[in-house]
């Protein structure tokens, strides 16, 4: 049987809506479930670690946010002509592990799309507006991400994987061309749809 552990606080100062809440004592089949009981939804967003269930369900800042970013990111490597394959929050599973979790947006680094044999992505992106609960790194680490972006209070930290772990990083390893100081300031725009004409401008200007 599961029982409600806790709710996440709110990270401070940046804040947030976002609900959620931990299970412990759920066992692999009980985590499957629950996943299946969403349908065609992908709220709550679940990470699953070892017995230990985390139900989030991201405000609308979160949403914004993510959304922003990854057109961002996606609109910066269609200038740069590498090809990607976004898969948004894919539910990665590895049952002999115990793990599970969906990223807010991850991609794979392809030309072709995204089939079964693909256990896992290569870049995973995160929006951080609650704090404690599960370490998503060491998740995404076990699970065979590549690397991973964190964005929190208006900063972005970059993981990237060197040997058996994650390392804080100044640069993409997957994309090494990519401004990740454009980034940031681009997300400062209050609007999404302002964030890529400044990143398109910023761009037209390096290539003029």
């Amino acid at each position: 049987m599961t029982r409600a552990l806790r709710a996440a606080e709110p990270a401070l100062p940046y804040g947030g809506h976002d609900q959620v809440v931990y299970l412990s004592n759920v066992s692999w089949a009980d985590y499957e479930r629950i996943d299946a009981l969403r349908g065609e939804s992908s709220v709550p967003r679940l990470t699953y670690v070892e017995g230990v269930l985390e139900l989030m369900s991201p405000g609308t800042p979160h949403g914004s946010d993510k959304t922003k970013l990854a057109r961002l990111f996606e609109a910066y490597l269609e200038t740069l002509g590498i090809p990607v394959e976004g898969v948004g929050s894919w539910t990665v599973k590895n049952k002999k592990k115990k793990l599970g979790a969906e990223a807010d947006e991850c991609y794979v680094f392809t030309t072709e799309p995204v089939g079964p044999s693909v256990k896992a992505p290569d870049l995973v992106i995160e929006v951080v507006y609650s704090s404690g609960g599960i370490d998503k790194l060491e998740v995404w680490l076990k699970l065979g991400a590549k690397e991973v972006w964190f964005w929190q209070a208006g900063k972005l930290d970059v993981f990237v994987l060197r040997r058996d772990a994650f390392v804080s990083a100044r640069r993409s390893a997957l994309v090494p061309d990519l401004d990740l100081e454009l980034l940031v300031r681009c997300m400062a725009e209050r609007t999404q749809t302002a964030a890529i004409r400044a990143l398109r401008a910023a761009l037209a200007k390096l290539h003029r």
